[in-house]
């Protein structure tokens, strides 16, 4: 069974970094593409992030590019997401995505709970 645990999400002030972190179990990591995904309130779900199943290829939504960074650790099974220079539209709960396929298909779901960022003075 898959399982995706996010965490590290918390309160931050505009302008602040935070580091997400999501821990993968129930099946070989390393053979997938992962995802950062969030919602905002009252929104639906928003692609953030992606990454190839060896780490080499990386792509990013043009609202996050330059301050947002994704890397995984196959080693570990965690896929992480470094976010810095933080605004106020930023603010959702973030989750954890697994590709549906082991080639890249960009059908992807995220079955946990997330973990929500809330970027406020």
């Amino acid at each position: 069974q898959v399982q995706l645990v996010e965490s590290g999400g918390g309160l931050v002030q505009p302008g602040g970094s935070l580091r997400l972190s999501c821990a993968a179990s129930g099946f070989t990591f390393s053979s997938y593409w992962m995802y950062w995904v969030r919602r905002a309130p009252g929104l639906g779900p928003e692609w953030v992030a992606s990454i190839s199943a060896d780490g080499g290829t990386t792509s990013y939504a043009n609202f996050v590019k330059g301050r947002f960074t994704i890397s995984r650790d196959n080693a570990k099974n965690t896929l992480s997401l470094q976010l810095t220079s933080l605004k106020s539209e930023d603010t959702a709960v973030y989750y954890c995505a697994k590709d549906r396929h082991v080639l890249h298909s960009n059908d992807y779901f995220f079955p946990g709970r997330g973990t929500p960022v809330t970027v406020s003075a």
